[in-house]
């Protein structure tokens, strides 16, 4: 499988540009349909700079995680990872082989309320929501391929799932006028 995602990134190409160049090979052939997805060196060196940030990135991510949970313990929201088991929510235990990158926040609204409703509230106050994810089995894709697949449990708390802003620039007035929203909201 490697193998082939490195030739489909190519083009499909047997030998890289790079390659010929270095003097590895003199030719190449095209022997899959492939793609075009080598990176270049400005997304690179993006990339790179980035990876520099992820760590305090994450962390500020974490904080507004733990704002959210704190402010939002006591709403009917279901709220995700945090200990209902310590009494209050707490960021996940952070061991050095396993931290959370805290990239979305996501919520579970109660039975009953209706999501586009919440969604449109807090649209008219400025405040970007979305959903991650919609059951997979309802793209296109997947019911054209296997037609008639039902997942009630599944179907039924994706319909009430809805995700919260959050990026490590985001300000503790945004993240208050959130919470306010959400609160406002339910």
């Amino acid at each position: 499988p490697a193998e082939r995602a490195r030739l489909l990134r190519s083009h499909g190409m047997t030998t890289l540009t790079w390659e010929r160049h270095q003097g590895h090979a003199h030719s190449y052939d095209v022997v899959d349909l492939g793609y075009n997805y080598r990176i270049d060196e400005i997304r690179s060196a993006l990339g790179l700079a980035q990876l520099e940030k992820l760590s305090a990135s994450n962390g500020r991510r974490a904080q507004i995680c733990n704002t959210y949970w704190h402010a939002l313990q006591d709403t009917p929201l279901q709220l995700p990872f945090c200990s209902e088991y310590m009494g209050a929510p707490e960021i996940m235990g952070e061991q050095e082989d396993r931290r959370p990158a805290y990239h979305l926040f996501p919520v579970l609204l109660p039975p009953g309320l209706e999501r586009a409703a919440f969604m449109q509230q807090l649209r008219e106050a400025g405040i970007q929501t979305s959903i991650h994810y919609p059951p997979v089995h309802r793209f296109r894709y997947y019911r054209e391929r296997y037609p008639g697949v039902s997942l009630p449990l599944t179907e039924e708390i994706a319909s009430r799932q809805v995700s919260l802003p959050l990026y490590p620039s985001m300000t503790a007035e945004l993240v208050e006028l959130v919470v306010e929203a959400v609160i406002q909201a339910l």
